[in-house]
């Protein structure tokens, strides 16, 4: 019997993959939502990228009811998104719909999903962005996007959100992770202050069993230093 079920928004990505394997290492049933298929988890939703917001929605909702048979979630994890820089001058328009579409979307489809099949109790992850926190002059498609996932970590955390009663809403606040990608674009960075994927599965796991949970509505800063990560409230 499986120790608890978990939806990760993203489970195709690098922190995404890895939570999916973490987890069922830990004998969970997972649930990927993404693009394409992980061929680790026991179920796959897969989104089509030219479906409008509402259409990515509806089609999400059915598609989890019919894996779950009736069954709630103990944990919606959502690592979906990506980055793209630029300001004002050129493509603000483009760049920042695409960070809209990443990060916004799946994040409040997941929100819905949350609200519908969370176990009352249960955990909901959001991915904003340390950087998002203040102005971001070369990167405002992305900060716009961030800031947005902040604001709607806020909201579900408020009475009247429509989430499961006792729900957890949290997002996490990366710096840099530790991904394969950063590390061959990055080559030379210091990657001390790189926060392992590891960790964060770690992290997403005893949250989910209910173990040194943060407030509810907490923006939670990854501060990763000497390889040591710390997590600061915000």
């Amino acid at each position: 019997m499986a120790s608890g079920k978990i939806l990760i928004y993203g489970g195709r990505g690098a922190l995404g993959a890895s939570c999916v394997q973490f987890f069922k290492k830990n004998n969970w049933w997972v649930g990927s939502i993404d693009l394409t298929e992980n061929d680790s988890a026991d179920a796959n939703i897969v989104v089509d990228r030219d479906a409008d917001w509402v259409a990515q929605e509806a089609a999400v909702l059915t598609k989890v009811g019919a894996e779950l048979k009736g069954e709630s979630l103990d944990a919606i994890i959502c690592v979906a998104g990506g980055w793209a820089g630029g300001n004002a001058k050129k493509d603000l328009a483009k760049n920042a719909d695409l960070m809209w579409k990443q990060s916004v979307w799946s994040s409040a489809i997941s929100a819905t999903v949350g609200a519908n099949h969370l176990k009352p109790g249960g955990l909901l992850v959001l991915t904003g962005a340390n950087p998002a926190l203040e102005g971001t002059p070369g990167m405002i498609g992305y900060g716009m996007a961030k800031a947005a996932v902040h604001q709607l970590t806020k909201s579900l955390a408020g009475e009247k959100s429509g989430l499961p009663e006792n729900s957890l809403v949290v997002s996490i606040l990366p710096v840099t992770l530790d991904t394969p990608m950063n590390r061959k674009w990055m080559p030379d960075a210091d990657t001390s202050t790189w926060t392992p994927l590891e960790f964060l599965s770690e992290l997403f796991h005893k949250w989910s069993k209910g173990e040194e949970r943060p407030v509810n509505g907490s923006l939670v800063k990854l501060i990763t230093k000497d390889s040591k990560t710390e997590l600061v409230i915000v």
